[in-house]
């Protein structure tokens, strides 16, 4: 018996429960409509938001800097790794979330998990949401500082533990998603940078579903909310509304700096190579030429939602792209998800441990490259996969 086939038995319990994820492959590149396992079908499973993963100017860029730079870099950034185009790029990202530096790690997760370890310590404490990411929870483990959760955007229950907590010297950290990837909703942040001032501590936001999304040209919540300068520490991918790879940390010049001397991610990662960071350059640019994406993202987001809400699904407290059809069983939403992938609609299952026992759902995101039609298309096979589970009751 080798020593790893506990896990053997582990899968088998997965199975039973409906908790098996069975990750389905892409055959050639992802759009509003894409293939995946030998399917053609409307895609509504990517955070692919403005449609910029397939975009001609970015696949051009990528192609030129490989070209010309060559495939790697070849080492971290603090050896022999930072390019001009990693400080160019790092420099625009700055400029985009009005801050006044911003620091490339390799992806959104490592942004979260190596600034929060790097910023506090075993004597900090740290306040955080219910239903923050779990690179947040991770980074947050990571620091040793102690670890506070509040009831999913209680801002009085933040208020109290930023109270209970506070001892002379000691460092508080209230950290929040900006938009939550499951549920669609948007903090109150706002009111969460008003306890964070009164109480002297570190404010931060995930911004990885808002970055190109909310906000301005898509600047994400704090221009949302017009709270700029009151916000200490914004963190945005660039595979989501980017559309390629990686992750940033943007703020104060002394923050970036220290990231840059003890950010564990930072340090001890190979650089982003040429074709990535060219085709994130792009990316803001083309975020800039053309807005009517964001205008599209969000008039599809309306219609999407308006449609849902007529079948009757329960869509939560989501406010963006993301919704999700929360159906709760875990079977259910595992067979709801299979059978509309055979109708041709790509909508993932969404189970434990990523969401709650019993809050399983599909989780849809409509992009701005979706077209009227695949929408309704989508709405049709929902309808006709909701009747015969038993999931949904269409509003007259």
């Amino acid at each position: 018996m080798g020593a790893l086939d506990y896990l053997k038995d582990e899968l088998a319990q997965l199975q039973e429960q409906g908790l098996l994820l069975h990750p389905r492959t892409l055959e050639g590149a992802t759009g509003a409509r894409a293939r995946f396992d030998g399917r053609d079908v409307i895609n509504l499973a990517s955070n692919n938001y403005l449609g910029l993963a397939n975009h001609p100017r970015l696949n051009e860029a990528a192609a030129a800097a490989a070209r010309e730079f060559g495939a790697g870099t070849g080492a971290v950034r603090t050896i022999a790794g930072t390019m001009t185009m990693h400080r160019q790029l790092e420099e625009r990202l700055a400029a985009f979330k009005h801050a006044e530096s911003a620091l490339m790690f390799q992806s959104g997760f490592t942004s979260n998990a190596g600034t929060v370890a790097a910023i506090l310590s075993k004597d900090d404490v740290i306040v955080s949401d219910q239903l923050n990411h779990a690179s947040i929870i991770d980074g947050a483990r990571l620091s040793r500082a102690e670890i506070k959760v509040f009831p999913h955007k209680d801002v009085e229950a933040a208020d109290s533990l930023l109270s209970e907590t506070a001892r002379p010297g000691r460092r508080q950290l209230l950290i929040t998603d900006g938009v939550f990837s499951m549920d669609g909703d948007i903090a109150p942040l706002p009111a969460l940078v008003e306890i964070a001032q009164r109480h002297g501590a570190i404010m931060m936001v995930d911004d990885a579903h808002a970055s190109g999304v909310l906000g301005s040209g898509g600047a994400g919540t704090v221009d949302h909310f017009g709270l700029h300068g009151r916000v200490d520490i914004q963190v945005g991918t660039l595979s989501k509304a980017i559309g390629v790879l990686g992750g940033f940390i943007a703020g104060p010049r002394h923050l970036i700096e220290w990231l840059e001397n003890r950010g564990r991610p930072f340090l001890f990662s190979t650089s982003a190579p040429p074709a990535v960071v060219a085709a994130c350059l792009t990316a803001l640019a083309v975020i800039h030429d053309e807005p009517g994406r964001l205008e599209r993202l969000w008039s599809n987001t309306a219609m999407f939602k308006e449609g849902l809400h007529t079948l009757g699904f329960d869509t939560g407290a989501s406010e963006t792209p993301i919704t999700p059809i929360i159906i709760g069983d875990e079977e259910r939403t595992q067979e709801f998800a299979r059978r509309s992938f055979e109708a041709g609609v790509f909508c993932p299952a969404i189970v434990f441990p990523t969401v709650g026992r019993g809050a399983a759902r599909v989780r849809t995101i409509v992009t701005a490259d979706h077209t009227e039609g695949d929408l309704g298309q989508a709405l049709d096979v929902f309808d006709r996969v909701g009747r015969d589970l038993g999931i949904g009751e269409p509003r007259l």
